[in-house]
């Protein structure tokens, strides 16, 4: 492995679009004709986070280690995180190119708008410089365009939180998940014949709080069709936004596994019922609903 050529894409890449994937595909390709590794070299927290805190957005689209399966499963093969922090923000340009290129890089992509650096003095012409004085090859990649502007991380939170899902799937390129770990609830759908998977999504973007049908990726790939509620579940007085799973035809212990939601369907807004028998009927009415949802019935 020591000494092996390096193929680097660079990025943020929250939500690993279609602008990313183009960036993505150049790094993957040049592994291919060239030999070698490739790799993706990402920064966590967000860096807006540590530069511009009141600018930052409240939620992303991925956790790191969604973000690290997605790239994965476009050709990356060294997935490389690196801590940022407020002395990291102070790094110039040139200081990180130098860092970087220490070890055998043979390709950087990026997007041909990106900055880096202290006061985001790293632009394309500087890296066709360095590209040129170390070596390396430099690949820069024009944005990707949908309905007349560039596709970004931003646009798709948008669309997100307004429920436009259909538009958010355009731009990534798949359909919008969330990942992240069953934890223990209060075992409320159990008593109600409707056991639920609660997931800590960290600071995932959700849609919009109400009922939907879902597709639940877990552990090992397996697929299982289900309903989920995101929102304070007024009925029972919870106090907390959670996100919450009933699988389909499901048994098994899910604690502390991983579990990746993709919402097919948004049913209906979540509601306060005058009593848990209602909320019951209910329940029992929003499954048979996601069900015909996700067999492709027209309702």
């Amino acid at each position: 492995m020591l000494g092996t050529p390096l193929h680097l894409a660079l990025g943020v890449f929250d939500g690993v679009h279609v602008g990313h994937q183009a960036v993505i595909a150049r790094a993957v390709a040049a592994a291919a004709r060239d030999g070698g590794l490739a790799g993706l070299v990402t920064f966590d927290p967000h860096p807006i986070r540590v530069i511009a805190p009141n600018k930052a957005p409240t939620a992303l689209l991925e956790t790191l280690d969604h973000k690290a399966r997605v790239v994965r499963e476009l050709g990356i093969e060294l997935f490389v995180p690196l801590h940022f922090d407020t002395a990291f923000a102070r790094m110039d340009a040139a200081e990180f190119i130098r860092r970087l290129t220490a070890a055998p890089v043979r390709t950087i992509a990026v997007g041909e708008d990106w900055r880096f650096g202290h006061n985001r003095s790293g632009d394309i012409n500087f890296l066709k410089h360095e590209a040129l004085r170390r070596g390396f090859a430099l690949e820069a990649v024009e944005p990707i365009m949908f309905e007349g502007d560039r596709v970004s991380s931003t646009r798709i939170r948008q669309a997100i939180r307004d429920g436009n899902l259909r538009t958010a799937e355009q731009m990534l390129g798949r359909p919008y998940t969330v990942s992240g770990k069953v934890i223990e609830g209060k075992k409320l759908g159990r008593t109600l014949g409707f056991p639920t998977a609660n997931l800590a999504t960290g600071d995932a973007q959700l849609p919009p709080d109400g009922v939907w049908a879902v597709r639940a990726i877990l552990d090992g790939g397996r697929c299982v069709p289900g309903v989920a509620n995101l929102g304070l579940r007024p009925t029972v007085d919870g106090s907390s936004r959670s996100v919450e799973v009933h699988l389909f035809d499901f048994s098994g212990d899910l604690y502390g596994s991983a579990l990746e939601i993709g919402f097919a369907e948004y049913l209906r807004a979540e509601a306060k019922f005058s009593s848990i028998d209602a909320l019951k009927t209910q329940i029992q009415a929003d499954a048979c609903r996601a069900r015909r949802v996700l067999e492709g019935e027209v309702e």
